[in-house]
């Protein structure tokens, strides 16, 4: 085996970081669900942890040049993917965003998330000269855009919206004028009102408890005010694993998917989450790290896309449950419990690890 293909120059102590926070929300998870009907999801997501590790060494395997050569191929694959969702997915709440192959459920837009990935890695490593011009910026924004707008059409505007960082860090790093920034941020700003027209009335109604939620307290407003008393329940040390009163009691909805984060601040406290979000850091930081001992720019925007993606993740799902962002059922990477989206996240930090072990052949 070549020496950048050696095991030992894998990123282990990436691989240790993201198991240790998988190994706290599988306990959360125990703990959320206990004596309830969902209290088998612990070892299902200990499944899912194992198959997301086997996952990760096969993107860590298959060289990422070669996966950025199929970009055309798998760019049409994930948009005819997510068209056949809207067709004949699985219809749940209202929402079409889980497709049955085999007899188990995927969430197709949370596979379509190494796709963006890989697209504007390849797309801004091929430029020709420094920095973004408007053209590759309006060209790469649509790619990206119209399989952000079919997710959101199932509807399911968090996971859309995830999409959009991974471009945003793109540009960034490689170069977007601030006139750009800035004339973006005013469109943005001008053209969000008329966004409201196109959501559903739940996802309005989302945004207008966000801003007050006393005003449907035992309605939309319901979710955000239990997640905040769990949050605030939990004090410096927690009440202790099984022990949390909005948690085990039921208050507190979903505490193991979206709002595990929650649930985790009642039994664990200050302390607890302050060390999760210190370990959630340090696989950030490792990731930025392989970004900087990439050996291409390809590779580096592939590790800084996925520093984005998930730090976009964190940030909505943290700051849902304490009420400063609003509810959009984002999941917290590597806690929540759910396949595609542990798959996804295992598959991100194969690319990340794929970057790592090619550092040596460049």
């Amino acid at each position: 085996m070549a020496r950048y293909r050696s095991f030992r120059d894998a990123d282990w102590s990436l691989l240790a970081t993201a198991l240790i926070i998988s190994a706290l929300g599988v306990l959360q998870i125990y703990s959320a669900t206990y004596g309830t009907k969902f209290q088998d999801a612990w070892w299902k997501q200990i499944l899912w942890v194992v198959l997301g590790v086997g996952l990760l060494w096969v993107f860590t395997s298959i060289d990422y040049h070669t996966l950025l050569a199929q970009i055309p191929v798998l760019y049409t694959l994930g948009l005819t993917a997510l068209v056949a969702v809207l067709v004949m997915g699985r219809l749940v709440f209202g929402s079409r965003r889980w497709i049955k192959i085999f007899g188990v459920n995927f969430q197709i837009s949370e596979f379509v998330k190494l796709v963006i990935i890989l697209l504007v890695a390849r797309y801004l490593s091929e430029l020709k000269r420094d920095g973004v011009g408007l053209r590759d910026l309006l060209k790469l924004g649509v790619l990206v855009i119209i399989p952000a707008a079919l997710v959101m059409y199932q509807p399911d505007l968090g996971t859309g919206l995830t999409y959009l960082p991974v471009l945003a860090a793109g540009v960034l790093v490689a170069g977007l004028p601030w006139r750009y920034v800035a004339v973006i941020a005013l469109a943005g700003a001008l053209v969000l009102p008329a966004g409201w027209f196109f959501l559903k009335d739940y996802q309005k109604a989302r945004l207008v408890t966000f801003l007050d939620p006393s005003r449907d307290p035992r309605g939309a407003g319901y979710q955000v005010i239990q997640s905040k008393i769990a949050v605030g329940d939990g004090g410096m040390w927690g009440r202790g694993v099984t022990r949390g009163t909005q948690t085990q009691l039921r208050f507190l909805p979903v505490p193991h998917t979206d709002f595990i984060f929650s649930a985790f601040a009642e039994e664990h406290g200050f302390v607890g989450v302050v060390v999760v979000l210190g370990l959630y850091f340090l696989l950030l930081m490792q990731i930025v790290q392989n970004a900087q001992m990439a050996p291409d720019r390809a590779g580096m925007y592939i590790c800084m896309g996925v520093a984005a993606l998930l730090l976009f993740h964190l940030l909505v799902n943290a700051g849902m449950v304490v009420g400063i962002m609003p509810v959009t059922g984002i999941p917290l990477p590597l806690m929540s419990s759910g396949g595609s989206n542990t798959f996804s996240v295992f598959m991100m930090l194969g690319l990340v690890n794929n970057v790592r072990l090619r550092r040596f052949s460049a």
